[in-house]
């Protein structure tokens, strides 16, 4: 029923559209000056179709599961009397596996019954919902189209609307940055309850597998951050020493050197790059680069351990290569056309026009590009953890394994967690600090984009 009410109103939008514009047609016609043009009569009808009914429709999807249970637990109140807050959310949880048709053993009679009644509220639910809906579109139908005259002024009322959507958007995006950060910090306070914050931000160490004892919150330094941030970071230097010259010099060929059918051949290709899933490069970095650097460093006789920074480093620069190139080229471009021609004018190569002239321009979005790719090395997770390890070790050797803040993330949520105990709250504490570090360059980036793009506009 929830599939055939997003039906009905997207139906109902666009007959409210059409209508509203042949309306507002007829009456241009009829030799009548619209305030309006026609188009803005149609939108006028679909939008005030369209938004309040899907917020009412996202509304009651999100009231219906609790509503529903609350009328099933009256409905069986007999049965959980006594029982706990977990005993009853099995229960639930069980009733709502029967309606679902995954029937383990002998259920109890009073059981299926409750399955049966739950699958009779869904369905009043949806047919509920679907009527509402009708109704409610058909009455703002009707509304909307009385509207149509020729002082009416619809654009301003659609322009109202998608203001008021875009307000609404942002805000959305507020108060979901808020709780984000909220619930980090909620949650990393509490792993400081349990281990001192100066065993967690300057030990060397980093053991939380390790089992907790009665007397013993945390072993010394287990907990401590310090190796996993720095193979964050030696993967990070390895990924950018190859992104940055091989992106910047490849923006720089396609943007003044490149013939333009070479140009519009290879950035396309280029940018296929940044479509490619990073599980794949995944794959790429453990079938492919890791053997390779291994065989390599047997043949003259280095150490070079199965899974390496180097690999996981070297695949996350091949990764970035299209993010840098697509901002440094679009940094190149917007630098005006009259500097271009000024330099040549002046009897300057095109060589020398780019170093002294388009390259200093462009470094504002340059910068601020490499920041941003910076940001984007330190929070990869999947081709970390499928060729650089898993171990946290103080190390800057490039042929060593490591880990980083967001392999070690995931590392502490996997399976069946508990958040009452350091070993998962770890996890709130790496990302707080992932946060806050990814946060601080992304602010340095847009001090650097805003303080220097003053200079050249």
């Amino acid at each position: 029923m929830t599939t055939a009410a997003f039906l009905c109103l997207l139906i109902l939008s666009i007959i409210g559209y059409v209508w509203n514009r042949q309306a507002a047609t007829a009456i241009r016609n009829g030799g009548a000056r619209l305030h309006s043009l026609t188009g803005f009569h149609g939108f006028y009808s679909g939008l005030m179709i369209l938004v309040p009914v899907l917020v009412v429709i996202l509304l009651w999807l999100v009231l219906e599961g609790p509503v529903i249970d609350l009328i099933l637990k009256s409905s069986i109140s007999e049965r959980l009397d006594g029982l706990g807050t977990g005993e009853v959310q099995l229960i639930v949880a069980e009733i709502k596996s029967i309606a679902g048709g995954s029937i383990f053993g002998t259920p109890e009679q009073w059981k299926l019954d409750a399955a049966d009644r739950y699958l009779a509220l869904n369905a009043r639910s949806g047919q509920l919902l679907l009527v509402v809906v009708l109704l409610l579109s058909l009455a703002l139908l009707v509304f909307s189209r009385r509207k149509v005259a020729a002082e009416f002024r619809a654009r301003h009322g659609v322009e109202r609307i998608v203001s008021g959507l875009m307000i609404f958007c942002s805000v959305v995006a507020v108060f979901v940055t808020i709780g984000i950060v909220a619930s980090l910090m909620f949650e990393t306070i509490r792993f400081f309850e349990k281990v001192p914050v100066s065993e967690f931000l300057f030990g060397t160490n980093w053991e939380p597998q390790i089992p907790m004892r009665e007397d013993q919150v945390a072993a010394e330094g287990a907990f401590g951050w310090l190796p996993v941030m720095l193979g964050t970071l030696v993967i990070t230097v390895i990924a950018m020493t190859l992104a940055v010259p091989v992106g910047l010099m490849s923006a720089i060929y396609l943007n003044e050197f490149a013939p333009k059918q070479f140009r519009a051949v290879a950035k396309p290709f280029l940018e296929i790059l940044a479509g490619v899933p990073t599980v794949v490069y995944g794959f790429f970095a453990i079938l492919v680069v890791a053997p390779a650097l291994r065989s390599f460093g047997q043949s003259i006789g280095l150490d070079v351990a199965p899974n390496t920074a180097l690999a996981a480093g070297s695949v996350m620069g091949i990764m970035l290569i299209p993010f840098i190139s697509s901002f440094a080229d679009d940094a190149l471009s917007a630098v005006p056309q009259s500097l271009r021609d000024g330099a040549l004018g002046l009897g300057a190569t095109r060589a020398e026009m780019m170093t002294n002239v388009l390259f200093p321009a462009a470094i504002p979005g340059i910068v601020g590009g490499v920041l941003l790719a910076v940001s984007r090395a330190i929070g990869e997770t999947m081709i970390v953890v499928m060729a650089a390890g898993l171990m946290a070790k103080m190390t800057v050797n490039p042929l060593d394994s490591v880990t980083t803040v967001t392999v070690q993330i995931v590392t502490l949520l996997i399976g069946d967690t508990s958040f009452d105990n350091p070993k998962t709250l770890a996890a709130f504490a790496l990302g707080m600090m992932l946060f806050i570090v990814t946060l601080v360059i992304n602010i340095f980036a847009l001090r650097i984009v805003r303080k220097y793009r003053e200079v050249y506009d």
